[in-house]
């Protein structure tokens, strides 16, 4: 008697003799159940008509799925980071491709690698749905101090007690408890260390929204920008005199050092000087155009490094008793200023007019006045230092151009960047100008009769047409690139 055996592939289901599916058959088909999920995966609007069971089980199914996806990527992350030779710029040829940031990208790379060749187990329960990226980060950070060796045995042993049903393996938490206590048993001396490089982290971020910025404790972004930019210039001009301690250890003493009126130098400081003098202030850039400042209208405002803030607190920045105000003319039908010069060094006023035209990196949001100046196409070759042949790049972005296989290039006219990564892959994106180009009003058809200037004709209601996104708008709410 013949026994048939159900399984599925792509296609649908099959009934096949059990000595027809033999074991390399059924490996390149689906189980029922994984094909299951990926007709789930399809729903759209059929997800509005499920009961509360099929709800639940939906969100299982997108659990297990990101799960996959994010073993998925983090093997393509390390097999990338393999073919480029451990190249500085694979977090950013995957930031391009991911749509996130370039430390966004550098963090799951480093993830990525942890998992493929320290943590194992770790790596195969997430493909088998069983840990998000989440779960999997609190692993690789209590793990991350380890040798190879001992990273494996706490991964071994972790693996065990969840298969033992010791607890959930999706509660982040308790996963990470119980990590840090299996890391004390394999590492019973290393609690100094890692309290030592624990400490050694410390660093000083600005991030934001709704022109407020967390530096700390909540501030006007205009506050802590400024703030930030006198951290950072301070933290730098103790880098340039000699002192051993990172760039973002810097500026986390720094940053505790004016805050307590306190010279911001340390224990483990080389250089004795001190920071620049009191009442010093540093510079950050907001872009106004004249119809926002003179309460015309609410919009084009920017901070320089933040983004787009509304109308009135940029006023109120402009207004405050400490602000400079400097003119800048643009091109009325671009929106875009203009200079140009034939020195070989950009000159300060220069450079500053690149600062407020393009106003951060082109390929990143670093604020443009912390930038290099660049040439957008080499001195040797046009011999030309102008604002038209010049804009700002950022220290990773400049020394990537130069890079074999990269290319980046940038229109300060229609303010468009474009980087072409070593597989042939472009990303596009484009900076809003300061203010709106001025067009010309549309020409009256030939069919509109005249019927003098007294005469108002009523123009006939239509439905409006759809149209892209403004770059930047708010309905366009899309990465760098």
């Amino acid at each position: 008697m013949t026994t048939f055996i159900e399984v599925a592939g792509p296609s649908g289901k099959l009934f096949l003799p059990d000595d027809v599916v033999v074991p390399a058959l059924s490996d390149c088909l689906y189980v029922p159940d994984e094909l299951a999920e990926q007709e789930w995966l399809r729903m759209r609007h059929e997800v509005d008509r499920l009961s509360d069971d099929g709800t639940v089980r939906a969100l299982g199914v997108a659990r297990r799925s990101r799960a996959r996806a994010d073993a998925l990527e983090a093997r393509a992350l390390a097999r990338l980071h393999e073919l480029r030779d451990g190249s500085r710029y694979v977090a950013e040829e995957a930031a391009l491709e991911l749509r996130v940031s370039r430390q966004a990208a550098q963090r799951r790379c480093e993830r990525a690698r942890a998992l493929t060749q320290r943590l194992p187990c770790t790596l195969a329960a997430m493909h088998d749905g069983e840990y998000e990226a989440y779960t999997a980060d609190k692993i690789v950070d209590i793990t991350d101090h380890l040798t190879p060796a001992q990273a494996r045995e706490v991964d071994a042993r972790l693996d065990e007690k969840v298969r033992e049903g010791c607890f959930a393996p999706g509660d982040a938490s308790q996963i990470r408890r119980a990590a840090r206590r299996l890391v004390q048993q394999v590492d019973p001396d290393g609690q100094a260390v890692r309290a030592r490089r624990a400490r050694a982290g410390r660093r000083v971020e600005l991030p934001g929204e709704d022109a407020m910025s967390t530096l700390s404790m909540d501030l006007p972004a205009e506050v802590a920008a400024t703030a930030y930019a006198r951290i950072d210039r301070d933290a730098r001009a103790l880098r340039d005199s000699g002192d051993e301690r990172t760039l973002e250890q810097l500026r986390a003493d720094v940053a505790a050092a004016l805050l307590l009126a306190q010279p911001a130098t340390g224990s483990d400081a080389t250089s004795t000087g001190s920071t620049a003098s009191p009442g010093v202030g540093a510079m950050v850039y907001v872009h106004m155009p004249v119809d926002t400042a003179l309460t015309m209208s609410d919009q084009g405002a920017e901070l320089s490094g933040y983004g787009p803030i509304p109308g009135p607190i940029a006023r109120e920045i402009a207004t405050n008793p400490g602000s400079v105000w400097r003119k800048v003319l643009t091109d009325p039908g671009s929106g875009v200023p203009q200079d140009i010069s034939r020195r070989r060094r950009p000159t300060q006023a220069m450079r500053e007019l690149v600062a407020a035209r393009d106003r951060e990196c082109p390929y990143c949001y670093r604020p443009a006045q912390l930038c290099d100046f660049d040439h957008l196409r080499g001195w040797s070759i046009c011999r030309e230092t102008s604002a038209r042949n010049g804009g700002p790049k950022c220290e990773c972005h400049h020394y990537l151009k130069d890079e074999p296989g990269w290319r980046l290039d940038y229109d300060p006219t229609t303010g468009t960047a474009t980087i072409t990564s070593p597989t042939g892959r472009t990303y596009t994106k484009k900076t809003r100008p300061i203010t709106a180009p001025i067009t010309a009003p549309k020409p009256r058809p030939a069919s509109e009769p005249d019927m003098g200037s007294d005469v108002a004709i009523p123009e006939q209601r239509r439905p409006a047409e759809a149209s892209p996104a403004e770059p930047n708008s708010p309905l366009n709410d899309d990465p760098p690139f």
